[in-house]
């Protein structure tokens, strides 16, 4: 039996005397991170799945089969110790989130019985007053250690720094820590006020160890190498259940970054096992951890289990995702604005050249991020699918252009970096490949007669009103999609040498559709940016 028994650091100093765990105690953590409002089962592509997909054995996760995985571990483990966590980002992703927001993922947590989430950072997408209210229709406790929220009305009482459960008996914290730079990559507003990770952990560990806490767990939303890191700095903190890099932990996926768990020495020499289960609810994480009487951990063990046609999805459940499915169609007929012609989208022209979808797409990219510095856009031209004809737009055909679910991506990138990644693009252009890169905040001219690898002629960036050539040794700032920039078609220089790096940004097809509401009617273009030279 679980119970809560404190919400707040406030508290802490009222905590009812500790019951020390008893001998062998072990807890089965299950856990999810990064859903992204992937309700719906996904693809290879970790995009919804279609009637293709399902018919070749391609269809992953979804909330109904993580139902069912849930519920039959905890009937296997029926009379020991579960706890089902979410390490955060429920929110934005899916078009399940932009018709209903985070009410879904509301309802099907409930569903599922989570016990703990910890804040992500695209929960605050829709301000403080829609994060507040999914906390309002959750009905478990949601924290995050390092946010103070008291000094905005619309959230305040509702995140809890904390929440320390009884289990049989035994009293468990869970503290958490969301990233920093939410402040930048979200929507909290001035009110919320975030302080360092680690400072706002430790502070957490030893109040509660004080109080008489034996075990510790970290419910983190900062990405496995941050968690590291804290790892490395905290005492007194027993395990992490991360999430925020969609880091696949494993011991059996051969594509997997890291081992499940990965073991951390603390400042005292103590192994701190961290765990991540990728995202966009392909993996459930089962985590075995046994701690001795005095509360340290012993063992732990376990892995990542995908969730793939193997596990049967929660009729009833599965029932009601196909509901709230049903009217979406009606949501892709929304009106985002209107272009005054046809916007050229063909694969045979946006694969080889400058093209006016790609012009939208980059231009719309870069105006969304130029407030953060970022002075260059790319994107790939194989990520543009479709044209859009004239007149009235709808999110169905945005859609239709930019399918993938893909999200902004930002890093910091020197100019010959820069030119490099260019060389790929251009690098493949007889095979009509879809590296090809539509750009903003520069131009270049390539040679196609050129080998691979030497067709950039020039490279110049937006300087004033003007362009001026592109400094080698300078790091400009850049926007890209997260496929790119985990090393997708071929742009490996972007998750090899790229710092500053953030992937998870908006959707993509929602900035392009803001920005032709914004700019409505649209006018298509092209410019020049791309030029070729003999």
């Amino acid at each position: 039996m679980i119970a809560r028994i404190l919400g707040t650091t406030a508290m802490v100093t009222g905590l009812m005397a500790a019951v020390p765990a008893a001998a062998e105690t072990t807890l089965h953590l299950l856990h999810i991170n990064d859903l992204h409002s992937r309700i719906q089962p996904i693809n290879r592509f970790d995009s919804t799945c279609n009637a293709e997909d399902d018919a070749a054995g391609e269809c992953f996760g979804g909330v109904a089969r993580i139902a069912t995985a849930v519920a039959d571990l905890r009937a296997e483990l029926e009379g020991q110790n579960v706890l089902f966590l979410d390490a955060g980002d429920q929110f934005q992703g899916s078009a399940m989130f932009t018709t209903y927001s985070g009410a879904a993922a509301a309802e099907f947590m409930n569903a599922m019985g989570v016990d703990v989430m910890a804040s992500g950072n695209h929960e605050w997408n829709l301000g403080p007053a829609g994060f507040a209210s999914f906390i309002d229709m959750v009905e478990f406790p949601v924290i995050s250690g390092n946010v103070d929220v008291s000094q905005e009305p619309a959230i305040e009482g509702r995140l809890q720094d904390h929440v320390v459960l009884d289990v049989d008996g035994v009293q468990v914290g869970i503290i958490s820590a969301l990233a920093v730079d939410t402040a930048e990559t979200s929507s909290p507003g001035d009110n919320v006020i975030f302080s360092d990770e680690i400072e706002g952990l430790q502070a957490d560990v030893d109040a509660l160890t004080e109080a008489g806490v034996g075990i510790i767990i970290a419910l983190t939303h900062v990405g496995w190498q941050d968690d590291v890191r804290i790892a490395e700095a905290v005492t007194g903190l027993d395990l992490i259940v991360g999430g925020h890099s969609h880091t696949l932990f494993s011991n059996t996926d051969e594509g997997a970054t890291n081992p499940y768990p990965l073991m951390v020495a603390n400042p005292d020499g103590i192994e701190v096992p961290i765990v991540q289960a990728y995202a966009y609810s392909k993996y459930l994480g089962h985590l075995e951890a046994t701690f001795d009487d005095e509360g340290n951990l012993v063992s732990a063990t376990g892995d990542t289990i995908l969730l793939d046609a193997s596990v049967t999805p929660d009729e009833t459940i599965a029932a009601r995702v196909a509901e709230l499915a049903e009217p979406i169609e009606e949501a892709m007929s929304e009106v985002v604005g209107e272009t005054a012609d046809f916007i050229e989208g063909d694969r045979s022209v946006c694969r080889v050249e400058e093209c006016p979808m790609g012009n939208l797409v980059a231009d719309a990219m870069l105006e969304r991020v130029a407030d953060q510095g970022i002075t260059i856009a790319i994107q790939n031209g194989g990520g543009l699918r479709a044209s859009i004809d004239g007149g009235e737009t709808t999110m169905g055909e945005v859609l239709t252009v930019l399918p993938f679910q893909n999200t902004l991506a930002t890093f910091q990138l020197t100019g010959a970096g820069i030119v490099e990644a260019l060389e790929n693009g251009v690098s493949e252009v007889e095979e009509v490949a879809g590296r090809f890169p539509q750009v903003s905040g520069m131009r270049y001219t390539w040679n196609p007669s050129a080998e691979p690898g030497s067709r950039i002629v020039s490279v110049e960036v937006a300087e004033g009103d003007g362009f001026a050539p592109i400094d080698p040794e300078a790091v400009y700032g850049v926007v890209s999609n997260n496929y790119m920039r985990g090393g997708g078609d071929g742009y490996d220089i972007f998750e090899t040498d790229a710092t500053d790096v953030y992937d998870f940004g908006p959707g993509l097809e929602q900035v392009v559709a803001e920005y032709i509401s914004a700019n409505s009617p649209y006018a298509p273009y092209t410019d020049g940016r791309i030029s070729t030279a003999e």
